[in-house]
């Protein structure tokens, strides 16, 4: 075994146990009511990175199966985040225009300008690290735009009685706070290199690649990401908005 490979086998499966238990302890001593979340979102983790890496080299070598992978991120990932922005799945839609929004632009500015070659191996990552930025993004921006509507309900209806019109009313309690959505990637963009050394950076790094190399790649992935991020929060909050799912 290398420096680069980690050994899979009895060990790894022990140690993954272990800090899953660790996570969902601490999450029911400290009453965070996520215990059983965490058990479950790290058993699914690993049933589907198995299953990725069993299909992977497949879908990397075919174009069609490159495009078919990264539309099914792109679904999950609507899907997800349209739990957080309704209680039901009647805004589906919201998620669906704000990921598209943010991810489309960005990922074909990156594959028009040849920074990212137009191949599965390259591709799938890339996709899979916007969509995933935007995920987050449109979660937290449609979550947050819902809890502020509810508990700032009475300034809505008195926008309303001053004779706002629905959209514009609940965009006046939603976007001033729409900003904290952003806020893990405005921190992990300013603290690169400082506090983190991203999964980007790294990986670049083990696969044989220079440190400028490396850190130019996790630099057009960070500022791909806050991008990514701004055009998917912009479109989350109009969308919740205009709709008034709350």
């Amino acid at each position: 075994m290398n420096a680069t490979e980690l050994p899979v086998g009895p060990l790894l499966a022990g140690v993954l146990v272990a800090l899953t238990a660790y996570a969902a302890i601490g999450a029911y001593a400290g009453k965070l009511g996520t215990g059983k979340a965490v058990v479950t979102a790290s058993i699914r983790a690993t049933v589907q990175l198995i299953a990725v890496s069993a299909v992977i080299v497949a879908v990397l070598r075919h174009g069609l199966l490159t495009v078919a992978f990264v539309t099914l991120m792109y679904v999950v990932a609507t899907l997800t985040s349209a739990r957080r922005v309704a209680e039901n799945w009647s805004a589906w839609w919201i998620p669906a225009a704000a990921i598209a929004t943010g991810v489309v632009p960005v990922l074909v500015l990156l594959l028009a300008s040849g920074l990212v070659p137009l191949r599965g191996i390259s591709v799938v990552p890339i996709a899979g690290i916007l969509i995933g930025g935007a995920m987050t993004a449109t979660s937290l921006a449609g979550r947050r735009a819902r809890d502020e509507l509810r508990t700032r309900h009475g300034e809505y209806e008195a926008g309303l009685a001053l004779g706002l019109l629905r959209r514009d009313a609940a965009l006046e309690i939603c976007r001033p706070t729409a900003a904290t959505a952003l806020v893990p990637a405005l921190d992990q963009t300013r603290t690169v290199g400082l506090v983190t050394l991203p999964g980007a950076f790294v990986g670049v790094l083990l696969g044989g690649a220079s440190p400028v190399q490396a850190g130019a790649i996790q630099l057009l992935v960070l500022i791909g990401l806050l991008a990514v991020e701004v055009a998917a929060i912009i479109v989350t909050i109009e969308g919740v908005c205009a709709s008034g799912r709350v």
